[in-house]
């Protein structure tokens, strides 16, 4: 049986060596390529504005956490809520107030008032959410 050389030694501790150096430049890159999952936080209600801060038949994208959401005000004055971005390419979306429609400017993708889409390539609706009015104050939940 023959032992370990010298030179075998060497050969496998430089060996060794090499792959914790790959190791150690390729981590960090692997790391920052695919960022950790850090959950969203859930939130329940977002206070948005009041009543008086929107006009009847305008829409305007607000923030809902990390989430546009486009409220619109409807020419009766009730309001709607939906997730802003389309849903063919993530664009985010805008209330026509002429057409009385959801417009994607990407695309010509179009939704009606209940985010339901009806021209274009968006393959879904929009999410919807629901829009809550207290007093003057006028909140965006989940709850849909």
């Amino acid at each position: 049986m023959r032992g370990v050389t010298r030179r075998s030694f060497i050969d496998w501790l430089l060996g060794l060596g090499i792959v914790g150096w790959v190791a150690s430049v390729l981590y960090p890159i692997i790391q920052y390529i695919i960022p950790p999952r850090v959950p969203e936080a859930r939130l329940s209600a977002v206070k948005v504005g009041k009543v008086d801060d929107f006009e009847p038949n305008s829409g305007r994208v607000v923030r809902f956490g990390n989430q546009p959401v486009l409220l619109i005000r409807t020419e009766f004055g009730d309001f709607k809520a939906f997730g802003a971005t389309c849903t063919h390419l993530d664009c985010i979306v805008q209330y026509r107030s002429d057409w009385k429609l959801i417009w994607c400017a990407c695309h010509n993708g179009r939704f009606d008032l209940k985010g339901i889409n009806i021209a274009g390539p968006p393959p879904r609706p929009l999410e919807p959410l629901k829009v809550v009015v207290r007093g003057d104050d006028v909140y965006i939940t989940r709850e849909a």
